[in-house]
């Protein structure tokens, strides 16, 4: 897990080749003309989710675990807070790895939790299972997905 600004995001663009690419059309788009939904960036390599989304409440999100896509969540605006926890903790599966959503499931509750405010972006790899979207309000965000 990586969390950061979207003023300063050098250091973020080394950890991956492509997460460079995300951050440029980030930093030359204006979302809110943009419609909501998946944006292509580079085909299925880079792709945005424009999302205007209700908060869910933490004992009702899952954790994500995915294995080939690196997740980006960037708040526009609002307060997100993202759970995590070690997938070495995770116990137990409500939905079992699907290929299709490359996703797997679980409600087993989180170790910790980071806040992103606007402008903050956390980014989450195979290897973190996290709960992204709790808020108790509207949360307009971006959603980079990067394929490893």
């Amino acid at each position: 897990m990586f969390i950061g600004t979207t003023s300063d995001v050098r250091l973020a663009t080394k950890l991956h080749p492509k997460i460079k690419k995300f951050f440029e059309f980030v930093a030359t788009h204006n979302f809110e003309e943009l419609p909501l939904g998946k944006i292509a960036i580079d085909g299925d390599n880079v792709f945005v989710m424009n999302l205007s989304i209700d908060g869910i409440e933490a004992d009702k999100q899952p954790l994500e675990m995915h294995r080939n896509y690196i997740d980006i969540h960037v708040v526009l605006d609002g307060v997100e807070h993202i759970g995590w926890r070690p997938i070495e903790r995770v116990s137990s599966y409500s939905q079992l790895y699907k290929v299709d959503d490359d996703c797997a499931l679980s409600m087993d509750r989180p170790d910790f939790y980071v806040t992103l405010h606007t402008g903050d972006f956390c980014i989450v790899f195979p290897e973190d299972p996290h709960a992204p979207a709790i808020s108790n309000g509207k949360i307009r965000k971006l959603i980079g997905k990067v394929k490893i």
